[in-house]
């Protein structure tokens, strides 16, 4: 685990699932430059070694003992945990009628189950920390096109995220969809469409807004577009 020496830090505990690339390891740099002590997961080992400052958990999102091992280890290794961002996710970038069906079998695991296997591992920690779940959402969880399987799971996320909050609201656990725009990340395999777009340093900013919020302040939908974005 990077050879990190085992202490209790004083500091909020993040857990990023998905944070090898993209918006979770804008946020994971952002948050260890902030002072917080940070864990990632990520499939790709390679990719996620080369995020600074954080301990490092290969896994994948969907594999529940991997998800709870992550959860675990992360406890071991700070004492605690306060929030955890459900960042894991891709798109096929193809219709229903054209997408592969394994790629569609794996996109909607990712997208959805993946959160979902999250929350459930994570909430006994964060129950007792009275913390946070961010799940990154998308303005396609809330906006139809033809044929686009990518927005069906976001809106699941979206509804998720509703979900989440009406069952753990009671214990003090905070729930917030952070759901952006078009984002010039690695998401786009040849880059994001022409038109305006945020970067993942906005997105990292932006959650990291919503984790900072002081307690009994519970923000549950921000949705953040480039300017002159018009869907």
């Amino acid at each position: 685990m990077s050879g990190y020496v085992h202490t209790v830090w004083p500091v909020k505990t993040t857990l990023i699932t998905g944070g090898s690339s993209g918006i979770g390891a804008a946020l994971a740099k952002r948050l260890v430059a902030d002072g917080q002590a940070v864990a990632v997961t990520g499939r790709d080992k390679a990719r996620l070694a080369r995020i600074p400052g954080v301990l490092h958990l290969p896994g994948d999102s969907t594999d529940y003992d991997a998800v709870l091992d992550a959860v675990t280890a992360t406890v071991k290794e700070y004492g605690r945990l306060d929030h955890v961002v459900a960042s894991a996710g891709f798109a096929t970038h193809d219709r229903l009628t054209e997408t592969d069906p394994d790629r569609l079998r794996d996109m909607i695991l990712t997208n959805v189950l993946g959160p979902a296997l999250l929350v459930k591992a994570a909430l006994p920690a964060l129950r007792e920390t009275r913390g946070r779940i961010v799940l990154v959402g998308s303005v396609a969880g809330f906006i139809h096109s033809p044929g686009n399987m990518y927005s069906v799971t976001k809106w699941a996320v979206t509804a998720l995220a509703e979900n989440t909050r009406m069952l753990v609201t009671g214990d003090g656990v905070g729930v917030t969809l952070i759901a952006p725009g078009r984002v010039d990340t690695p998401f786009w395999p040849d880059g994001p469409p022409a038109g305006p777009a945020l970067s993942g340093d906005d997105i990292a900013g932006t959650i990291a807004w919503g984790l900072a919020q002081p307690p009994g302040v519970d923000v549950n939908t921000v949705v953040v577009r480039p300017t002159g974005q018009p869907t």
